[in-house]
This record gives C-alpha cells, structure tokens and sequence, in this order.
C-alpha cells in the first residue's frame, strides 16, 4: 500500500514521457530567474505548468501514445516524493519565531478558509466537490504546492486542478501588488500596526510562497522575513490537512479505494528530521534543489495532461470562487490578525 510506486518492466516505456516532463520542468526553472517573472510571482511550479499546457495543447497529441505512461508516472510518483523532500524546507524551530499569534492566526486563516470554501463551492456555487476543494486548499494553505499535493488524495481530472492553480495565479499576483498598497494607506488609520504583523498577515493569507516573498519584500525586510516565516508555517501544516481530508473523501462520495496519503507522513518525518540540523546546510539546499525540480516535472506533466478544451467547460463559477475566497483572506484575515494580536498583547 505504499504511496511511492516505481514501474518494475519496460523502463524505457516511462523515459519518453519523464524527459519531456523534465525538459519543460528545466525551461521552468530558467526562465524562473528572469527578474520580470519574479515580479510577478510567477514561480517556477506555475511557469512549469504553463509550458506543459501549451505543450499538451500543441504537439503532445501527436506524442501521447509513447510518452503517457511516462507523464502519468511523473504526474503522480513524482509528485509525491516531491512533497515528502518538501520538508526540509522547514524546522520546527521556525514555528517559535513567530510566536503563539502566528501560530493561532495560521490555523484559524486555514480552517476558516478552507471550510468556506466547501460550503461556498458545493451550496452556493454549485461546484462539483473535486474542484471547491482544490480551490480551497490552494487559497488556505501553500498554492499551487498544495494543489498537487491535494490532487492525489481526491484522485481529481486535471482539468480540475489546472482550474484551481488558474485562481491561485490570478488571485495571488493580484495580492502582490494591492498589499504593498494596502500596508501604505493602513499605517495612516493604524498607526501602532508594525512591520512585523503586517508580515505575519501577509504570510498568513497569500497564496504561494513566492508571492509571500515578493509581497512582504516590496514593504521592508523585516515584513519580509514574518512573511516567509508564517507562510512557512502554513506549508507545515499542509500534511495533517492532507490526512483530515482523507478520512473525509469516502465520506463525500470518493467511493472505495482511497488509501491512506503515507507521503503526508514522510513530510513531516522529514522537516521533524531537519529540525535536527544533522545535515549540512550545503546538502539541505541541494535537496531543496532536486525538490524544485521534481515538484516542477510533476506540474509539468499535468500540465501536458491538460486540455485547454476541458478548461472551457468550467466556466466563470471556479473563479468566482477564487475571488470571495481572496476577499475573504484579506477582510477575515485581517479581522483575526487585529483580533488575536489584540488578545495576545
């Protein structure tokens, strides 16, 4: 029953389609570095993603009876040896840099936002369950990272979770810029709201890591550096939603067949094993490294799975979605960051 599964015969049936998986995860992470990309949150598991659909939109129709069974391996073994070598990004210790408000703040912000977005998604939207839940986990926790790592969990088409990184995309960049305006018009009507909270909210509420950095660095280094360290805190918690979520897919109509996401547990084994600081940092980076790339031939390979045709069908409801859940981070978010910072002071 393991999650990490390796094809046993016919290596060579899987080459064709992991190296284009790679050879587009490759052109991700150049062209990640390009500075106006940067500026724009665009990080490299979206960049990834963005070239496999067009890949999969052009000429991979023409490739898919020899490459599948290699994307589908990429897609979905990759992927999770992604999230488990996630971990060593993180350390138990950062969790106490930012103290028990940031701890609270982050819990509340994911619970908060991640129910709203069932309830909105399936009663009011009338969105199938796959997509809300999408949408909600990459809006709560970590973006697109947590997206894919969702994906398995609910065993989603890709289409819907090429829906979900769409508002993540969007919504996220859009925070890029509004909350470096935001944080100049608020130190006027809250003049005791410092750079440190202000980062703990950014952390808090922004979608992925990159925009995080980009957004908390555009006000000064030290809301950069509350940012990242709630951010991270957020992406922490990404395993234990992952094994909530699972005992609730059955439940919900996933039918039989869902399996435990053992992956989750490797997560956290790995950053409890890296807060023990047993490696060298050199080592640590270059796992982190070997991560980016591993996460970004997974994206690209769901990308290639994904038809821009298919996307066509969701409709404006998903994004919808996307924005009252980007409305709720920044109004409910900033209620409880004010609320808890205020009981804890």
């Amino acid at each position: 029953m393991a999650e990490l599964t390796f094809p046993s015969s016919r290596p060579l049936r899987y080459g064709a389609g992991v190296g284009l998986a790679m050879l587009l995860a490759v052109i991700a992470l150049e062209a990640g570095d390009l500075p106006a990309l940067k500026t724009a949150g665009l990080g490299t598991l979206t960049l990834a993603m963005l070239l496999g659909i067009l890949a999969g939109n052009t000429f991979y129709n023409s490739v898919s009876a020899r490459c599948g069974a290699g994307v589908q391996f990429a897609k979905q073994q990759l992927l999770r040896l992604g999230i488990i070598l996630y971990g060593f990004r993180l350390t138990v210790q950062q969790i106490a840099d930012i103290g028990l408000s940031g701890v609270l703040t982050d819990v509340l912000m994911l619970t908060s936002t991640f129910l709203l977005a069932c309830w909105l998604g399936r009663r009011v939207l009338h969105l199938d369950r796959d997509t809300a839940w999408l949408i909600g986990a990459g809006s709560s926790i970590c973006g697109a990272a947590a997206i894919m790592a969702t994906e398995p969990v609910l065993k989603a088409e890709p289409q819907k979770v090429a829906v979900a990184v769409a508002t993540v995309v969007l919504f996220g960049t859009l925070g890029i810029f509004l909350y470096p305006l935001l944080w100049h018009e608020l130190t006027h009507l809250l003049p005791g709201l410092t750079a440190t909270q202000w980062g703990i909210f950014t952390g808090s509420t922004l979608h992925e890591v990159a925009q995080v950095v980009a957004a908390g660095h555009a006000v000064s280094a030290e809301t950069e550096n509350a940012a990242v360290i709630a951010k991270m805190l957020r992406v922490m918690m990404l395993a234990p939603f992952l094994m909530v979520l699972s005992r609730f897919v059955r439940s919900d109509g996933g039918g039989t067949g869902v399996r435990f996401p053992w992956f989750a547990l490797g997560f956290i084994g790995v950053a409890l094993f890296n807060s023990l600081h047993l490696l060298p940092p050199s080592l640590v980076d270059g796992l982190n490294q070997l991560d980016n790339f591993l996460l970004a031939v997974a994206m690209a390979a769901l990308g290639l799975t994904t038809q821009l045709s298919l996307l066509k069908k969701a409709g404006l409801k998903p994004l919808l979605l996307g924005l009252l859940l980007f409305v709720w981070l920044l109004l409910g978010g900033g209620t409880i960051n004010l609320a808890i910072q205020h009981l804890l002071a």
